[in-house]
């Protein structure tokens, strides 16, 4: 299996990437494919997928902000169980960010990740790949040591329509296992930067944010 960046919407594979985030995810959190080229092009947004025998089984998204000193999981696919495609794309992934970090002088503080509640996203079928399955994917979330953040999640619904999308946990991978708060100034400034790519921002975002600001930590609690 190999580990290919996609850096411009022409690779050939970028195409099998977007069909496949099309199969797995709601319409809802789904890029428009021709919005893509700027964020492939982007050194910050690092883009991978997962390749075997010339076809994508697997990918990810993900940034490293170094201001911060975080990163964030922006997705995680499989196409298919049984082929170990998860472990893969998390350890390189993170072998990833420790570099980075460590190009920077730094050692990675942590790693955000969004991930749905089940009792409130059932229906979704996430392609019918079990792997997806979001009762399965908060337990690998919560193996590989991410922490739920205790307030009432929701973000800004990539079609930049204005609405809300709900039904999520926003998480946070601790490198320092022994913490168990983050500072809310550290997840509003990230926020903020994160979705500053839509402008159409529900109401329900701006208040989530204004109720972080009354807050010094946010607790970290088990997924």
């Amino acid at each position: 299996m190999k580990y290919r960046r996609i850096t411009n919407i022409e690779d050939p594979l970028f195409k099998q990437m977007h069909q496949l985030i099309q199969e797995i995810f709601p319409p809802e959190e789904v890029l428009e494919l021709s919005l893509w080229k700027e964020p492939l092009e982007d050194p910050g947004i690092r883009v991978f997928v997962a390749v075997l025998n010339g076809k994508v089984v697997g990918a990810t998204e993900y940034r490293y902000y170094e201001d911060f000193n975080v990163a964030m999981t922006d997705f995680t696919i499989i196409r298919k169980d049984g082929l170990g495609i998860g472990a893969f794309l998390a350890q390189k992934r993170l072998a990833d960010l420790h570099s980075l970090a460590l190009a920077c002088g730094k050692k990675l503080h942590g790693m955000f990740a969004e991930i749905y509640d089940p009792y409130q996203v059932e229906q979704y079928e996430f392609g019918g790949v079990k792997s997806m399955n979001p009762y399965v994917r908060r337990e690998v979330l919560s193996h590989l040591g991410y922490k739920r953040l205790d307030f009432s999640y929701v973000h800004p619904s990539w079609h930049n329509d204005g609405e809300a999308v709900s039904g999520l946990d926003l998480c946070f991978l601790v490198m320092d296992d022994s913490r168990d708060e983050l500072n809310s100034s550290l997840i509003i400034n990230f926020l903020k930067r994160y979705y500053s790519v839509l402008p159409n921002k529900p109401k329900s975002w701006g208040e989530m944010i204004q109720s972080l600001e009354e807050k010094d930590t946010i607790k970290l609690m088990p997924i």
